[in-house]
């Protein structure tokens, strides 16, 4: 029995939420998110959706729980928005944007420039004495996560200094050197 598909998903003042078809759009103060959806069926009712499954096979249950936790992703985030913060961890990396576009040095002979989706808000914040953090903001929550993952695939942290790029807050698995 899926637990989370059960749970109603609760809609705030300020958003709407509309199914045609198989296709469930949700529009807040932040922006506009679709989704398609199958197996499932979805019911808006006193400012709440309910996910329901057609039958009990393996399929329809797996599909709960997923387009549930997809459409409370999607309220969240034109309501509230996502952000994710990396760090830039290492002697020399240096982050900086200029509109869309972010400026990358990581070690390499040239920096990494990279072009941002336009529903994605970058921010760099550099402080003397603390690694500079990249701070990503939208309210599509994969989007987010996605391009997340893409910078900080420019340079994973490694293992035994912990250079690189990570998340922050993320506890990386350090290695111990070579004993003399």
């Amino acid at each position: 029995m899926s637990r989370i598909g059960n749970n109603p998903v609760a809609i705030p003042e300020g958003v709407t939420v509309e199914i045609n078809d198989n296709i469930i759009s949700v529009k807040g103060k932040l922006g506009e998110l679709t989704q398609e959806f199958s197996g499932v069926s979805i019911k808006v009712e006193d400012g709440q959706a309910f996910v329901t499954r057609p039958s009990d096979s393996k399929e329809h249950k797996a599909k709960h729980g997923l387009y549930r936790s997809l459409i409370t992703n999607m309220v969240d985030g034109v309501s509230k928005g996502w952000t994710k913060e990396l760090e830039l961890v290492g002697v020399g990396y240096r982050a900086s944007n200029q509109g869309q576009k972010l400026d990358l040095a990581l070690g390499f002979s040239h920096n990494i420039v990279f072009d941002l989706a336009p529903e994605v808000k970058v921010e760099t914040i550099s402080e003397k004495g603390k690694n500079p953090i990249v701070k990503l903001t939208s309210h599509d929550k994969q989007l987010v996560g996605h391009i997340a993952a893409k910078i900080r695939s420019f340079r994973s942290p490694e293992p035994y200094k912990g250079k690189g790029i990570k998340f922050v807050g993320e506890i990386l698995r350090r290695k111990a050197g070579k004993s003399a």
